[in-house]
């Protein structure tokens, strides 16, 4: 971890804002550089998943893992904002949320999760600290899912292979629908991919009465997932640990996590920090997925929710990031506006 720390150090030295900051702000070793790369690597294709082990958050103040971890960021992808806020790092602990609400998010309660997948390539968690008890992190593959929904009913994947609406529970651009389409399942034979989220569905259903009621197969497809996709068959648990940082492949893995307890004493209380980052050698995706990716292309600057507090220095930082790993970038646009929503409702 000796490179870690030097490089937060030096980056500590500068008092730079985030957005800021470049690769030789905080200047990685060889050694600390190599693993982030190999941990991003790991997480791509049939595995989707890595666990690296180890930082020093004991002896990292809170802000000194923000601006560490921020750091790493800048040698593995392009960080996506993750709410209405337009925020770039998450914090996961219990602020007293509520989750299975309208606009309601996971990631500040201390609920239990449905199966879902982040809103990019990979998702990164680092742990400060743990709850009393509960908040076991659950990861199950969606190829396998994919696999045992064709073994038990195949007449179903026309279904999940078509698409569905989503709401954006909020987290959209003001010019974007208040809800998205999107298949479950890809139908790509070499570039798998899935995206899900139980709540989402449900909410769009209940919350836009413009959106197509589920049909019958379509009930049937979600209650199979719920059969399926917490038992045993499918799913891995883990405790994860402080100082472990988690990365989940999005298109491959589906998350979860179980509710937890946490400690009366507000400086033990769990707490996560959470990046979403757009990589570098991410896959292509289907033409289905432009929708609510933004862009298909693989290596592209993609993902995330745009809210509705992007800034002039996020647009420069993003522009800027994806020069130095050498990724496709574009100005962003929405497939879809509000306006295309209405007039076609008129």
């Amino acid at each position: 971890m000796a490179g870690f720390d030097a490089a937060l150090a030096h980056a500590r030295t500068l008092d730079k804002p985030l957005l800021a900051l470049e690769q030789k702000d905080f200047p990685l070793n060889a050694a600390a550089r190599g693993a982030l790369e190999r941990a991003v690597a790991t997480t791509q294709g049939r595995w989707g998943m890595c666990l690296v082990k180890g930082f020093p958050v004991e002896r990292w103040s809170e802000a000194d893992t923000r601006l560490a971890y921020w750091g790493m960021s800048l040698y593995m992808g392009v960080g996506r904002t993750q709410n209405r806020a337009s925020e770039i790092i998450n914090n996961v602990r219990d602020e007293g949320g509520s989750y299975k609400v309208k606009g309601g998010r996971g990631y500040n309660t201390n609920a239990k999760l449905d199966f879902h997948q982040d809103s990019c390539d990979v998702v990164a968690l680092m742990t400060r600290r743990t709850a009393k008890s509960g908040g076991t992190s659950k990861v199950i593959s969606s190829i396998a899912l994919r696999d045992e929904v064709q073994r038990l009913r195949p007449d179903l994947m026309p279904v999940l292979q078509a698409p569905w609406h989503h709401t954006y529970q909020g987290t959209q651009d003001p010019v974007q629908p208040p809800f998205y389409r999107c298949p479950i399942f890809g139908d790509d034979p070499v570039y798998f991919s899935a995206r899900t989220n139980r709540k989402n569905i449900d909410g769009a259903q209940r919350d836009f009465p413009e959106v197509p009621r589920l049909t019958q197969q379509q009930q049937e497809a979600l209650e199979l997932f719920d059969e399926l996709m917490p038992g045993d068959k499918l799913c891995f648990s883990m405790e994860l640990e402080a100082g472990d940082m988690q990365l989940l492949n999005n298109y491959v893995t589906l998350h979860s996590r179980t509710d937890f307890e946490d400690f009366d004493e507000p400086d033990r209380k769990r707490h996560l920090l959470r990046l979403w980052l757009a990589i570098p050698g991410s896959q292509p995706l289907a033409p289905q997925w432009e929708e609510y990716y933004g862009d298909i292309r693989p290596g592209a600057v993609r993902g995330g929710v745009r809210g509705s507090a992007i800034t002039p220095e996020f647009l420069a930082y993003e522009e800027r990031q994806a020069k130095a790993l050498g990724m496709l970038w574009r100005p962003w646009r929405p497939l879809v506006t509000l306006a295309d929503i209405q007039s076609s409702a008129a």
